[in-house]
């Protein structure tokens, strides 16, 4: 167990315990709707032959693993010295579903349940301001409802989409964003399914062990569509980060964005800095799903060409069965490296 590091946790999910618990706060017809049919949201399919949440997470009462806040705060927070922990919920297939206007008022119930039963719990938790992408205009319109609230540190949506994220049609988003100054958060969960693309480059895999590796392709892409666009070139104060999506690709991926710029460069005239700078400049990762080698030394080096110690920040995943307790990950990482992985990057970032 960690005595001494403070701990900052960027992704704990926070379930609800029934649809039903958002009905206080739907108006009609979206409350009848719920009643009647529940979410209705969806989800890619494909099947984890070890569920998704820890058997262990489930609270005393029932429910859901990530529904009871005294739980959580209990069974994480308390154990791992958590100074901090990230709400980032568990609807991100808000956004692929055909109906805006439904997927708008879904978040704004959410949002405002997530305000009165977590935040309120326990001190410690922060909220992630959940918005759907489906209508740009209702999500900056949601952003700017809730975005001074002191318990809301960052805004979330959906990295499975059906457009790339750095383009045009999102930008009122980042607008919102940045105006309430608040990062942009990026999460997976719903690849492949409605109306969004294909989980990976080449289509539809079979298995989720395929579904869950490929999702690092899909983070790349939105990464690449972010720099590219010109997004912060435009929202200079804006900063995203990427959740659950890997980080072992970031150096390559630089790399090569770098390499083909320089002969490149007029496609995007509103570039001022070679893309690997956008994005040491404006974009952080959460460690949990860390890659893990046998031979930890690969890993070492990669930290170092991404700069890790500035750029990475820790997470756990909780409830989900792929947990990282803080204590077991990255224990060959300095002193200084591990403080800032697991504290002083977030606590900077969400200015706690």
């Amino acid at each position: 167990m960690i005595e001494k590091l403070k701990v900052i946790d960027c992704d704990i999910h926070n379930a609800l315990r029934s649809p039903r618990d958002l009905l206080p706060y739907l108006e009609e017809p979206w409350k009848s709707r719920v009643a009647r049919s529940g979410l209705g949201l969806m989800y890619s399919g494909y099947y984890s032959p070890v569920g998704v949440g820890r058997k262990d997470a489930v609270p005393p009462g029932g429910g859901m693993e990530g529904s009871d806040p005294a739980f959580a705060a209990k069974q994480l927070m308390d154990p791992y010295n958590v100074e901090y922990g990230i709400l980032t919920s568990n609807l991100f297939s808000i956004s692929v579903g055909h109906d805006p206007d439904y997927a708008a008022a879904l978040a704004s119930a959410y949002n405002d349940f997530m305000i009165e039963h977590w935040l309120s719990a326990d001190s410690r938790f922060r909220g992630s301001l959940l918005v759907s992408f489906l209508d740009p205009l209702l999500a900056a319109k949601e952003i700017d409802r809730l975005g001074q609230h002191p318990g809301i540190v960052q805004v979330v949506m959906s990295s499975a989409t059906r457009m790339p994220l750095g383009q045009r049609y999102y930008h009122p988003i980042y607008e919102a964003a940045a105006r309430n100054g608040l990062p942009v958060a990026i999460h997976p969960g719903a690849e492949g399914a409605g109306q969004s693309n294909p989980p990976s480059a080449a289509g539809y895999p079979t298995w989720y062990l395929e579904w869950h590796t490929n999702l690092s392709q899909n983070f790349m892409a939105q990464l690449t569509s972010i720099v590219c666009e010109g997004v912060f070139e435009k929202f200079p104060s804006l900063e995203f980060v990427f959740i659950e999506g890997g980080v072992a690709w970031l150096p390559h991926l630089m790399w090569r964005l770098d390499k083909n710029y320089t002969a490149l460069r007029a496609q995007v005239p509103w570039l001022k800095k070679m893309p690997s700078a956008y994005i040491r400049e404006h974009c952080l990762f959460t460690t949990q799903p860390i890659e893990e080698p046998k031979n930890q030394n690969h890993l070492k080096a990669i930290f170092e060409m991404m700069d890790a110690e500035h750029v990475l920040m820790y997470s756990s995943d909780y409830p989900h069965w792929d947990f990282d307790a803080p204590d077991q990950i990255l224990r060959w990482l300095t002193p200084e490296a591990r403080e800032r992985i697991f504290y002083s990057n977030a606590k900077r970032l969400y200015n706690l």
